[in-house]
């Protein structure tokens, strides 16, 4: 049950049931990873309304942004990820 959840998130968190909090935290992290020079203050009002602090808003912004910088070092060092994990769909092969 949990890798099927899991699964639908990875393919497209719009189609997974989520809750409005984790839906509000996703859109806010594709957001933040895609187009984050576009980012304002604007952009943490569905997570307020959806029940977040500022705190929890503080914590979800450094979690994407440290998964966003870790990625992109890996990147740019050519850190092959670990064989376990699959391949994105429509991700170039190896």
């Amino acid at each position: 049950m949990a890798d099927r959840w899991v699964g639908q998130i990875a393919a497209d968190w719009r189609g997974a049931e989520l809750s409005r909090m984790d839906r509000s935290l996703c859109d806010f992290a594709e957001r933040l990873t895609r187009d984050p020079a576009v980012m304002t203050a604007a952009e943490l009002e569905p997570l307020r309304a959806a029940g977040l602090d500022d705190r929890a808003i503080h914590d979800a912004a450094q979690v994407v942004s440290y998964f966003n910088y870790i990625n992109r070092v890996a990147d740019a060092l050519g850190v092959d990820p670990e064989p376990w994990i699959p391949p994105l769909p429509g991700a170039p092969a190896a």
